[in-house]
Parts: C-alpha cells; structure tokens; sequence
C-alpha cells in the first residue's frame, strides 16, 4: 500500500508541474490579439435595417433608412451604404414633400454632405416630379442637392434633359445648369 501512495504522489508533483505550466502559459496579449485580427479597412461599426431622424425643435426634417450602414472613422469620418438607402424629407408642418432613393450612399461628417450614386431618384410628392440621375450632393447645412451629372425631370406636363441641376431638399423648384429637352406650353 505503502508503494501505491509513493508512484501516485512521485506522478502527481510533475502532472501538476505541468498542467500549471499549461494554464500560466496560455497568456493572451492584446497587442498581439489585436495585430493577428485588426484590419484597417474594415468599418468601426455595422448597423442593419438602420432608420435615424434629424430633427429640429422636436420636429422632424430629415429620416434615412438604410438595409446596411457602415461607419468609418479613419482615414475620415464616413457612414457607407452599400445596399441602398431612402431618405424623407419633411416640412414645416410634418409632412414627407420629397423621397431621395439610392442604391448607394456615403455620409461625410465632416463636410456635412450626403453623396449618393446609382440608380437616383429625387421624388416631390405636391407637384408629382421626379428627378433621375446617377449622383446627386446633399448639403446638409444649407438643404441644396445638386449635381453636374446628367438629369432627367419628368413631369406629368413635360421630359427636360440638362447637364447639372440645383434645388433645395423639398425639389420644389429647380435650376438646371445646360438645360435641354422639350416642354408642352399652354397659350
């Protein structure tokens, strides 16, 4: 019995010797961690079906929906948004008086514009007129969308062509930069 005791305690010392040499070692550093996973062009932060609101005074102005928003902060301060996006507009009393619709978008902080591309389309609700084209620029501080691309303006009276367009977020009027294009003229 005496024998049984001795192997047992002679192979405990070094199995425990060496299990603890397993546990201390596993050591996870952070700097490490953090060189083996970071990738510098992945977004700081992932948001589905997002949906935010600018207000102000406690009413809405503005409300942006998007299926995917990626947020980056270097090199610049960019919210992205690869898989379309629709933007509300509001008037003073609460009512949505025009619909911007993209398949993609990107929001620069820092320069307070919203830039969308593809497939764009700028709807007034009042006047029942669309706005077509591939880019349009949101200026968030002073309303104004415009763009130096090629615009289509459909409405129920006419097609107008131009070459760069301006109007404010509610597309009420507009100011083509090189218009073209034909309109019906009552007498």
């Amino acid at each position: 019995m005496l024998f049984r005791n001795k192997i047992k305690y002679k192979i405990g010392i070094p199995a425990s010797v060496l299990l603890a040499g397993f546990l201390f070692s596993c050591v996870n550093d952070l700097d490490h961690i953090h060189r083996v996973t970071y990738d510098p062009k992945a977004p700081d932060e992932v948001v589905k079906d997002m949906q935010v609101f600018y207000t102000d005074s406690g009413y809405a102005k503005v409300r942006i929906f998007a299926n995917l928003a990626e947020t980056y902060t270097v090199p610049e301060a960019v919210t992205k948004f690869k898989d379309g996006l629709k933007v509300d507009f509001y008037d003073s009393e609460g009512e949505i008086i025009s619909t911007l619709t993209s398949l993609y978008g990107e929001i620069r902080t820092a320069e307070g514009k919203m830039i969308v591309r593809d497939s764009v389309r700028l709807f007034n609700y009042e006047k029942n007129q669309r706005l077509e084209t591939e880019e349009l620029i949101w200026s968030q501080k002073d309303s104004v969308i415009f763009t130096e691309k090629t615009v289509v303006v459909k409405t129920p009276e006419s097609v107008l062509y131009g070459q760069g367009i301006r109007t404010k977020q509610d597309f009420e009027t507009y100011t083509f930069l090189r218009p073209t294009g034909k309109i019906k003229m009552n007498k």
